[in-house]
């Protein structure tokens, strides 16, 4: 081999570890961004800007931004600049001052109706972050029932929502928030879903948010939610939607469909069966019964255009192991269908990360 064949094949290599150092102190630093991101929320940053027409300069954003630091004007030059290279906000580089603007992702926080900013500032509280950081000691940890999180916590996640207002008023706010965001373009898009029931029962729905827009969306379904006796008796009275306390592994009201929203990734393959068989039930005798499910179908619809999506639908399911939930692949469910009892499904993957499972009888 000549020289000159060596030198190349040398560089190659190089080349090849420069890439994978750059790989992985990329994967490393990520967690930067969304911390960054964090900041910005608690700052306000995007209501800076919207503030101003959607538009704004530094000064104009620090005259907004309340108790900030005047010496930390410059440092918050940078963190814009971090902003604006992930896309959370845009950049105009053209004049003597930097403008500032709102792009599809940070009009996603602001206002009141498609808000996400209270999910987000949930999903980047330190109480999530944390059970993170001893997940490599948690795969050594003897005890098959001790989650991430009550391994850092010392105590689930529902224990938490009820015992720490704090925590619990948090995740209150970005499950809601969560689920105003999503059924605000189900029942938009995904309209031939509920085409064809005249009654529908929310499973696990809790005060009703996702009932309600459905009931708003649909005023011919009679629409009602099947909660734990102490969640319904907290339920608004000023409304047409019924409620009904009771328990999901015990039975469930017949109805035209049964719409099972986010939960069944809290549960094991075992207990989800056990709900299925109880909502096949309730829509067995019905004409046209189906159960309708709103969740993640990790893989649904994959694509080179979407890969974020896969990624994200993949983080999801690292967040649910730490409270020790899953999401699932098409494979899984089709897994737990089964098992209940449907004789056939379809998956329509048009929401993002998520997708809905129609189950028929």
């Amino acid at each position: 081999m000549s020289p000159s064949m060596d030198q190349h094949t040398a560089g190659t290599d190089q080349q090849a570890m420069l890439d994978a150092h750059l790989q992985l102190s990329h994967h490393t630093l990520a967690y930067v961004k969304s911390l960054a991101l964090k900041a910005a929320l608690d700052l306000r940053i995007p209501d800076a800007i919207h503030l101003h027409g959607g538009s704004a300069t530094l000064p104009q954003i620090v005259s907004e931004v309340t108790l900030l630091h005047p010496s930390k004007i410059p440092c918050l030059r940078r963190l814009m600049r971090a902003l604006t290279l992930a896309g959370v906000f845009s950049v105009d580089d053209g004049g003597d001052e930097p403008v500032y603007g709102l792009t599809p992702a940070s009009r996603l926080l602001i206002g009141s109706e498609m808000n996400v900013t209270p999910f987000l500032t949930l999903m980047l509280d330190t109480a999530f972050v944390s059970s993170f950081f001893d997940l490599g000691e948690w795969f050594r940890h003897e005890s098959p029932d001790t989650s991430p999180w009550k391994k850092a916590h010392g105590r689930d996640i529902w224990d938490q929502t009820d015992d720490d207002a704090r925590f619990g008023k948090l995740f209150g706010d970005g499950m809601v928030a969560n689920s105003n965001f999503l059924m605000g373009i189900v029942v938009k898009e995904c309209s031939s879903v509920f085409q064809g029931i005249s009654s529908l029962v929310d499973v696990g729905g809790g005060l009703g948010g996702a009932t309600q827009i459905i009931a708003k969306a649909f005023p011919h379904v009679e629409c009602s939610v099947l909660d734990l006796p102490h969640v319904v008796a907290r339920a608004p009275t000023n409304t047409n939607v019924k409620y009904v306390g009771g328990d999901m592994f015990e039975s469930i009201p017949s109805a035209n469909a049964v719409f099972i929203k986010s939960i069944l990734h809290d549960w094991g393959d075992a207990e989800c069966v056990k709900i299925l068989k109880n909502c096949k039930k309730a829509v067995a005798s019905q004409a046209g019964g189906r159960v309708i499910i709103l969740d993640m179908v990790v893989g649904a619809g994959s694509s080179d255009k979407n890969q974020h999506a896969v990624e994200t639908q993949v983080w999801f399911d690292l967040i649910m192991m730490t409270i020790t939930g899953a999401e699932r692949d098409e494979m899984e469910w089709k897994k737990i269908i089964f098992e209940a009892g449907f004789s056939h499904y379809k998956i329509t993957a048009v929401l993002g990360v998520k997708s809905i499972i129609e189950a028929y009888p």
